[in-house]
């Protein structure tokens, strides 16, 4: 179970994932040694999933956000939807869920011809029957913090 100095750690972490560890130690009053111990045990039990730099996706040329909903004719076709959704780079997400459609997609495109030709892709999919595709216009909060102190 966690213990309130790794609940410090995580929070600690989810404002600066590139937090030095001498930092933390010093934060949550342990010495440098038992901080990376704890690290160490966190990552291994998969609550520390990873650690990721979020770049400016428009830099790159990336201009257009998508929220696509996939409608499927039935169920046996997820594993396929599956494999191929984490095969396109431009899918930065891919969720299943309840409601309409079986799955959205969240997808970053260069343009709108890119993003034409992706739908193209996933409305080819074996069970597709259809997608509903939502653009971003602007993003007011988007994180991947959670609030783990209850």
């Amino acid at each position: 179970m966690l213990d309130a100095i790794d609940l410090k750690i995580l929070d600690l972490l989810q404002e600066n994932g590139r937090a030095k560890r001498n930092v933390l130690a010093e934060k949550v009053g342990l010495s440098l040694p038992s901080l990376s111990d704890r690290l160490n045990k966190l990552e291994e039990h998969g609550i520390i999933e990873g650690y990721y730099t979020k770049l400016d996706r428009k830099v790159f040329g990336y201009d257009l956000m998508a929220f696509i909903t996939v409608v499927t004719a039935s169920s046996k076709n997820y594993e396929n939807l599956i494999a191929k959704a984490n095969k396109i780079p431009e899918i930065v997400e891919c969720h299943s869920v309840l409601g309409e459609g079986s799955h959205m997609l969240k997808a970053i495109v260069k343009d709108s011809a890119a993003l034409e030709k992706l739908l193209g892709k996933i409305q080819s999919w074996q069970g597709v029957t259809r997608t509903i595709t939502s653009l971003v216009l602007s993003t007011i909060k988007e994180t991947t913090k959670i609030n783990i102190n209850k």
